[in-house]
C-alpha cells in the first residue's frame, strides 16, 4: 500500500458539496483515511493501492484549486486506517486562528535542503509548532518547543518567542499544515523573518535523510510513529514509568485518561498498557494487546455508510 499525506489552503466556495463529491471519489478508489474539508481548503492522510493513490493524486491535482498541492508519498505493508472519514469542519487544522489566511500571506517556504543549510546558523532559531506528545517522541536538535497540548494553544505561546526577534524563525511540523498558520500568525504579530519547512518533517526525511531530527515522527494513523532519520538517528523519548530510553508511544489503556506517553515494553507489560498504577487498576481499562493503540472496531463498517450517515445528519 501507499500512504498519502497532503494539505492545501485554498478557498472552497461550497465545501459541503465538495465534501460529498470527494467522498464519492475516495469510495470509487477504495481509499481509507481521514480527510478534512473546510471553506479554507483540504487536509488529509489516506492509504490505498499504488494504482488507486496515483489515480487519486491525478484527480485532485486536475482541479485548478489544488494544482499546486504536493503529496508526501510513503510505503506501508497494509492500510494504515480501518475506515474512511471525509469530514466537513470549520478549519482544516484545529486552531484559534480562523481569521488567518495562509493562501494570502504566510512564512517563506524552505525546501528541506534549504532548511538543513540554515537551521544551525547563529542568526536562526528553529521552532516546533506541534503538540507536546509529538515533540516528546522526536524533534530537531536544539529546537524550541512551546509546551503546547493542542495547536489551538499556539497563539498564547507566541510571546515566548519575543526574545528571538531579529533572528530568522524557522518553523516546522509533521507535514506543513500547522506551519502555514503558525508562520502567518507570527508575521501578523510583527515578527519579520519567518520561514517554514516546506513539506514538514516527512518531506525532510524523504529528501535529505532526516539528518539531526532526533527520535521518531508522530503520525496520525495506525503506524503511530515513523523513522525519518537515516543519517544520525537516536532515541530521545524516555519511558513514562521507568525513564529508560524508549521509542514506543502508546495510548494509556484507561480510556478516561488516554494519554499519549512513551512506554517501554517491560513497563507496558507490567502496567498492561496503562500510564500509571491507578490507570492500570481502573475498572474500564482496555485489554492490552502489546501495541498500545486502540482503533475503533469496524463493526461491519463500509465506507459508503460514512456518506449515508453524513447525508442523513
Amino acid at each position: 500500500m501507499q500512504v498519502l499525506l497532503y494539505y492545501c489552503y485554498t478557498p472552497i466556495a461550497d465545501p459541503a458539496r465538495f465534501r460529498d463529491e470527494h467522498h464519492r471519489l475516495c469510495l470509487a478508489l477504495d481509499l481509507r483515511g481521514r480527510i478534512i474539508v473546510a471553506a479554507e481548503g483540504l487536509n488529509g492522510t489516506v492509504s490505498g493501492t499504488p494504482a488507486a493513490c496515483t489515480a487519486y493524486m491525478a484527480a485532485v491535482q486536475a482541479d485548478p484549486r489544488f494544482a499546486a498541492l504536493e503529496f508526501k508519498v510513503d510505503e506501508a505493508p497494509a492500510h494504515v486506517f480501518q475506515k474512511l472519514h471525509v469530514r466537513l469542519k470549520d478549519e482544516i487544522v484545529h486552531s484559534s486562528l480562523r481569521h488567518v489566511r495562509p493562501h494570502e500571506r504566510t512564512g517563506q517556504h524552505l525546501s528541506p535542503q534549504e532548511f538543513k543549510e540554515l537551521k544551525d546558523r547563529d542568526d536562526v532559531v528553529v521552532v516546533d509548532v506541534r503538540s507536546d506528545y509529538e515533540y516528546t517522541l522526536g524533534r530537531f536538535k536544539n529546537a524550541i518547543t512551546l509546551d503546547i497540548e493542542n495547536f489551538r494553544d499556539f497563539p498564547e505561546r507566541v510571546e515566548r518567542l519575543r526574545e528571538f526577534e531579529g533572528k530568522k524563525i524557522l518553523t516546522y511540523c509533521t507535514g506543513g499544515v500547522k506551519c502555514e498558520k503558525a508562520s502567518a500568525f507570527l508575521l501578523e504579530q510583527g515578527f519579520e523573518n519567518v520561514y517554514q519547512l516546506h513539506g514538514g518533517i516527512i518531506k525532510y526525511g524523504q529528501e535529505v535523510g532526516g539528518e539531526d531530527f532526533d527520535g521518531q515522527c508522530y503520525v496520525f494513523d495506525n503506524r503511530v510513529a515513523v523513522d525519518v532519520n537515516t543519517v544520525n538517528p537516536t532515541v530521545i523519548a524516555r519511558c513514562h514509568h521507568c525513564q529508560q530510553p524508549s521509542p514506543r508511544l502508546v495510548n494509556c489503556a484507561n480510556p478516561h485518561c488516554n494519554a499519549h506517553v512513551p512506554l517501554c515494553e517491560p513497563c507496558a507489560e507490567q502496567l498492561q498498557g496503562a500510564c500509571s498504577t491507578s490507570c492500570a487498576e481502573h475498572p474500564d481499562k482496555r485489554p492490552y494487546d502489546g501495541t498500545g493503540t486502540y482503533p475503533r472496531q469496524s463493526n461491519h463498517y463500509t465506507p459508503a455508510q460514512g456518506l449515508a450517515s453524513y447525508k442523513a445528519a
